[in-house]
């Protein structure tokens, strides 16, 4: 019995008293801590671009029409006529 309670009497002794809290606190006068700038995410796109719009698969065998035609464009200088071609996919 004498032995348990000379263990309850060391641990009695090394509680901590509010000086060591204190003591352990940081100075009013130190510097804040840096903080990270956020992550930057670097965005990449999945097919490297080629300037077709829209991308898309027509599928196997497509075949590719196009219809050429003139018209007339009224321009300050003058009226003139000028190539214009549609294009479109059909199954082949």
């Amino acid at each position: 019995m004498g032995l348990f309670s000379q263990f309850c009497v060391g641990a009695e002794a090394q509680t901590a008293g509010p000086e060591i809290r204190l003591a352990q606190a940081a100075p009013p006068d130190a510097p804040s801590p840096r903080k990270r700038p956020p992550a930057r995410l670097r965005v990449t796109p999945y097919y490297s671009p080629d300037g077709v719009y829209p991308r898309y698969n027509p599928g196997p065998n497509a075949v590719r029409e196009c219809n050429a035609h003139y018209v007339q464009e009224f321009r300050p200088s003058g009226t003139v006529i000028v190539p214009r071609m549609n294009c479109y996919w059909r199954p082949g």
